[in-house]
């Protein structure tokens, strides 16, 4: 298959040893999330399921943005689940392969129970903690939120509260999904920190082109700093992006594009900002 043939949402490449590992959300109500194999990010596998429902599993809706980690040599995938009894939430996954079958790690969501939540992502500071950064959704507090929590250090729950990094409408480019003025979007968190040890954040909101893929900088390279939201990166109905090296150690950016059911396909753009070369 080549990447215009794959319909999925909120696409998240892992290279490991010498293959790529692509997942992301299934544009249909299936209920599961699926891994794309490649050795040249330009011919990928099959899709093969990863994670599928099974009664007595919390969430029975919304399986979006699968993200996996390898941390501290296991696999660990964050993704977002909603229940008939519980509200939206990023859970943790964990697998002994990044293409086996993932099992729940996390006892339901680690985000707060209270919340609608999702787009969970793993961030390991510079002293080796975890935290996980996600996004309090707009549908419950009409401006979104970008929120960061400590995890354990096994991965398998949260430590202490959340706290806010900022809001969507602090950004000049995004814009409101109505008229009225007051419903903004955060989506789809990713960190990276390049060769000068800056801080960024990739996520996505509505702009003038639609979905739009922002960017967003720490000043003291941490998560409490103060972010500077003013950067895009794709304007052009795009977005939920992550960035990864190849392996000749070339940085791309991949994102969904259009943000329209059932269009959506991954698309890859290799990066030139030199801000972000690491």
């Amino acid at each position: 298959m080549k990447l215009n043939e794959i319909n999925i949402r909120d696409p998240y490449i892992l290279l490991y040893e010498d293959t790529y590992y692509l997942y992301g959300s299934r544009t249909d109500e299936q209920l599961g999330f699926d891994v794309y194999r490649s050795k040249d990010l330009i011919q990928w596998s099959e899709p093969e399921a990863v994670f599928e429902y099974e009664t007595g599993f919390w969430g029975d809706k919304d399986f979006w943005a699968p993200e996996v980690h390898l941390y501290d040599g296991k696999f660990y995938m964050f993704a977002s689940f909603k229940g008939a009894k519980c509200r939206r939430g990023t859970a943790v996954l964990v697998c002994d392969r990044p293409d086996g079958r993932f099992r729940e790690h996390s006892i339901g969501a680690v985000t707060p129970s209270e919340w609608e939540c999702l787009d969970g992502t793993l961030y390991i500071s510079r002293q080796g903690i975890p935290y996980m950064v996600f996004c309090h959704e707009w549908v419950q507090t009409s401006d979104g939120e970008m929120c960061a929590v400590r995890l354990s250090k096994t991965l398998d729950k949260s430590e202490g509260e959340p706290f806010v990094l900022f809001s969507a409408s602090q950004a000049a480019w995004a814009r409101p999904l109505d008229k009225t003025g007051e419903q903004f979007v955060t989506d789809g968190p990713f960190m990276y920190r390049n060769r000068w040890g800056e801080l960024y954040m990739l996520w996505s909101s509505m702009g003038d082109g639609n979905y739009t893929q922002g960017i967003a900088k720490s000043d003291n390279g941490k998560l409490d700093g103060k972010w500077d939201l003013d950067g895009t990166l794709f304007e052009k109905d795009g977005g939920h992006g992550m960035l990864f090296k190849d392996r000749n150690g070339e940085l791309y950016l991949i994102i969904h594009r259009p943000n329209h059911y059932p269009m959506e396909r991954p698309v890859l753009i290799k990066v030139t900002n030199n801000d972000l070369i690491n």
